[in-house]
């Protein structure tokens, strides 16, 4: 769709684990007063090696639109070039990069959210698993997970049911997988398979959108059900009609502007829960 006009669009450049890493910060509205915007960081999609800041140029926009928050998204290094670990490592650095840098952002450090779609939600889930372990800082505030890989063992039914023919298919991924994780000895680890994590408690409300013909369908429904039988928040929505990438074709695609919307509704919610 068009892009929606922001406040700000700014391109930044931050310091990460690999190098130099690109990042763009959209701002829906000037700041009020002075106060502080909420943030999402925000990871695309693109099965770990393609996509990058312009492929979701417009769904971060929309997603700040209707989030009321400020959304940073992330120029992670991608595979074969920069296979696992780079990935997770630069989106954790970059979440903590905002949480660090949250006065000259002109965002708030206690009110700050992770999502992404598809592989990027995957890293959005590895990212909130990380800092929970970690501790000793303000927790996250929510996870916005857009069909998210979580079990790089591709073993759910839906693997098979939908392996062909729905613009994801089971050949794609074994491509993506095979640049991303070349050692199949990886896949077990939860920083590349989250739902194989040992514990999933202790983590922020999370929202989970699937989409019914999706190779990955399944996988994000047991990551959901994983997070609410740990007593985490959990909200989970399928859309039975679609299939994977669909958020971004909202020009042609109606029930892709209901997703955004979704994921706006439930940012909204949570930063004014954590507003008080």
């Amino acid at each position: 769709p068009e892009p929606p006009a922001m406040a700000e669009v700014r391109d930044l450049t931050m310091p990460g684990p690999g190098g130099p890493l690109a990042l763009r910060l959209f701002r829906p509205t000037a700041p009020a007063g002075g106060v502080p915007l909420p943030l999402l960081v925000y990871f695309h999609g693109g099965g770990w090696t393609i996509g990058d800041l312009d492929t979701h140029d417009v769904l971060c926009r929309q997603l700040a639109r209707m989030g009321a928050c400020a959304v940073l998204s992330v120029d992670y290094r991608l595979a074969p070039e920069q296979p696992f670990p780079a990935a997770p490592d630069d989106c954790l650095a970059a979440t903590r990069w905002a949480r660090r840098e949250a006065a000259a952002l002109g965002i708030d450090p206690a009110r700050i959210a992770v999502g992404g779609d598809s592989a990027g939600g995957n890293l959005a889930a590895v990212v909130a698993l990380a800092e929970r372990d970690a501790g000793g800082g303000m927790p996250l505030a929510a996870q916005i997970l857009i069909y998210p890989a979580t079990d790089m063992r591709a073993l759910a039914p839906s693997h098979q049911a939908n392996a062909q023919g729905y613009l994801l298919t089971a050949d794609s991924i074994a491509y993506y997988r095979g640049h991303y994780t070349p050692a199949a000895a990886q896949w077990n680890d939860w920083r590349v398979s989250p739902l194989l994590a040992a514990d999933h408690a202790r983590l922020p409300p999370a929202l989970v959108l699937t989409a019914g013909f999706d190779p990955l369908r399944d996988e994000g429904r047991q990551y959901a059900d994983a997070l609410s039988k740990a007593g985490n928040r959990v909200q989970y929505v399928c859309f039975e009609r679609q299939v994977h990438g669909f958020i971004t074709m909202s020009r042609v695609i109606d029930e892709a502007e209901t997703a955004v919307e979704l994921c706006g509704v439930a940012l909204r919610r949570r930063w004014r829960e954590l507003a008080g």
